[in-house]
């Protein structure tokens, strides 16, 4: 015999409980007396539960209508619940129309900016797609995007400024993902490289040079390194603890002193999350590399080695390069156009053409990731002990007296 089903009295009256009323719709009476209706399906072999609303009397035939919905969308293989949210997202975007672009990019930098490197990273974020992106889409809708304005944006810059086109390709397409994953446009992606850009713009590996940063000759670094010695500001100090460590400008100037050890491990651990291969990194301290960081100031509040002028802030990201354009180096300048980053090409010149250490040991020092899967696989330790053999042997080459120069008259000549 079949199980009578409810009745609109039972559902105002019944007290505490669950009660079925066939099908999968079950009443739920709280002991507060709240009532509400739930739906209970099999979906991949397992059950689950979904909530339809508040239950009375008088929304009985709704309940039971909702219910055998959503049980033919499980019968069909699909999760309720899901089809759901995807329904009440559609909703939502036909009252408030399709988010614009630049919309969209900003609510993508706010939910993922947390997870990114730096403040700096977010700037560039920013400012590419300010400079780039919203003129040509910034105010289109984003399901209006199409393959046409992608190129349009990047054709013009795609040989000329290679690097940069492909990080704005790159950008739009996140956007657009984000976009659809929201649902504000379909799955399809104008902006994807793969599938799709690759096959209507060059590689571009064919159409740009990597470039490196300009070094100075490693010839020429002890000379230097004495005319920094000469400086006493803290830019001076920190080029010179750049030069002495060979790492990054940005691992410089974020230096905190509870990453440093002055004592006899003499070593500055920088954590992975300031890295670029995104693990730590531990960096033995020559001697002149020590007494330098010895005679630093110690600014109350503020936890760098190499403080700026704001409260509890380090360096400016550009002091390391406006001392070396004081000096007369970089684009344009007197001396050469080598910039802070190149001090890592002038160490690692100097490692393979005058000493016996291994390019792995020079490597090594850099901070390099070994993309050789196989190798990589066998390389477990950092050689820290070889390291402070070939930091030490660095300091030493670099903090040596240069030879005196003596300039001859034109006569002399």
């Amino acid at each position: 015999m079949a199980k009578e089903r409810l009745t609109s009295r039972q559902v105002d009256t019944f007290g505490r409980g669950r009660y079925a009323d066939g099908a999968g719709l079950y009443l739920i009476v709280s002991e507060s007396g709240a009532r509400k209706w739930q739906a209970r399906f099999t979906l991949n072999g397992k059950r689950a539960w979904m909530g339809l609303g508040t239950a009375k009397g008088s929304n009985l035939a709704k309940a039971r209508a909702a219910n055998e919905r959503w049980q033919e969308v499980a019968r069909d293989g699909h999760d309720p619940r899901k089809a759901r949210e995807a329904e009440r997202v559609a909703e939502r975007i036909a009252l408030q129309g399709v988010p614009t672009f630049s919309s969209v990019a900003g609510r993508y930098i706010r939910a993922h900016r947390h997870g990114w490197k730096n403040r700096k990273h977010q700037r560039q974020w920013v400012r590419t797609l300010k400079t780039y992106a919203r003129p040509a889409i910034g105010s289109l809708a984003v399901d209006e995007i199409t393959t046409e304005h992608v190129l349009h944006i990047l054709q013009p810059i795609w040989t000329s400024k290679t690097e940069t086109a492909k990080r704005v390709q790159g950008r739009i397409e996140n956007i657009l993902d984000y976009a659809a994953a929201h649902g504000n446009r379909d799955q399809f992606n104008p902006a994807r490289w793969r599938g799709h850009l690759d096959k209507l713009l060059p590689r571009p590996s064919k159409v740009a040079r990597k470039r490196h940063q300009p070094a100075m000759p490693y010839t020429q670094v002890p000379a230097f390194i004495s005319e920094l010695t000469d400086n006493s500001s803290i830019s001076a100090a920190a080029l010179r603890f750049l030069i002495l460590t060979a790492t990054r400008t940005s691992e410089v100037l974020f230096a905190t002193w509870d990453e440093i050890d002055l004592g006899s491990a003499a070593v500055w651990k920088i954590p992975a999350a300031r890295m670029k291969a995104g693990r730590e990194h531990r960096v033995p301290l020559s001697d002149p590399a020590v007494a330098l960081l010895q005679g630093l100031p110690r600014v109350g509040g503020n936890p760098y080695a190499f403080p700026g002028v704001r409260q509890g802030r380090p360096l400016g990201t550009m002091a390391l390069l406006e001392m070396m354009r004081g000096l007369g180096f970089g684009v344009g300048g007197t001396h050469g156009y080598a910039v802070p980053h190149g001090f890592r090409s002038s160490f690692r010149d100097w490692g393979e053409e005058t000493t016996g250490f291994s390019a792995r040991v020079l490597e090594a020092a850099l901070a390099h990731v070994v993309r050789d899967k196989t190798e990589a696989a066998y390389q477990r330790g950092d050689l820290f002990e070889k390291r402070r053999e070939l930091m030490n042997a660095w300091a030493g080459f670099v903090t040596r007296q240069p030879a005196q120069v003596v300039r001859l008259s034109g006569a002399a000549k």
